[in-house]
């Protein structure tokens, strides 16, 4: 992995400005990824919140899906997916057949399990960062709830109980937002350490 690593965001649907932002006040640069050809560019790939009914059926369309498993199987490939990217990385998605999850971080989600757009909450929630416990916002909008996590995945953080942010390997994903934080680059500046 390059010590300036080009990291993609998928660039379908959600926060993918705001993702672009955040990696450019940390000097890291980004390109949208729309098609197999993009993803074999980048060095890194978030995969940013939105509908994940939508996302996979884009991800089904294009083979976006093959691609990104094919990659991940082949080398480290660090990828970062929050809220609906955390639902397509996961292995498994709880009472649900429509979206094909992309079984690459060994979790189990519920999706919109805490409600819908008019319960979206902010709560102040402790993240292990560096080795250490370090307090941030964190903004859940229809966020998935993880209700499994396997041997292999570490939790990085929780809230009221629920493990909020999870790592294993090269793939970490959040059911928040850090993206809407502002001031606040702790949790993509981690995923940056994972690229290099």
């Amino acid at each position: 992995m390059p010590s300036h690593p080009l990291i993609g965001v998928l660039a379908f649907q959600g926060d993918v400005r705001e993702h672009h932002e955040v990696l450019q006040s940390l000097n890291v640069t980004s390109i949208d990824v729309r098609s197999r050809e993009d993803l074999q560019q980048v060095h890194a790939l978030i995969i940013p919140g939105g509908e994940s009914t939508v996302l996979s059926k884009f991800f089904a369309a294009t083979e976006m899906d093959q691609a990104i498993i094919e990659r991940s199987h082949c080398e480290a490939f660090p990828m970062y997916g929050t809220c609906a990217g955390a639902i397509l990385l996961s292995e498994e998605i709880v009472e649900e057949d429509i979206v094909q999850p992309l079984k690459l971080i060994d979790i189990a989600v519920e999706r919109n399990s805490y409600g819908r757009q008019a319960e979206s909450f902010e709560r102040r929630i402790s993240v292990a960062l560096d080795g250490s416990m370090r307090e941030i916002n964190a903004v859940f909008i229809r966020a998935p709830r993880i209700v499994r996590v396997g041997k292999g995945v570490t939790v990085l953080a929780t809230c009221d109980g629920d493990a909020v942010l999870c790592r294993q390997g090269s793939v970490l994903v959040s059911t928040f937002h850090p993206e809407l934080l502002a001031g606040d680059r702790s949790i993509h500046r981690m995923f940056v350490e994972m690229c290099k």
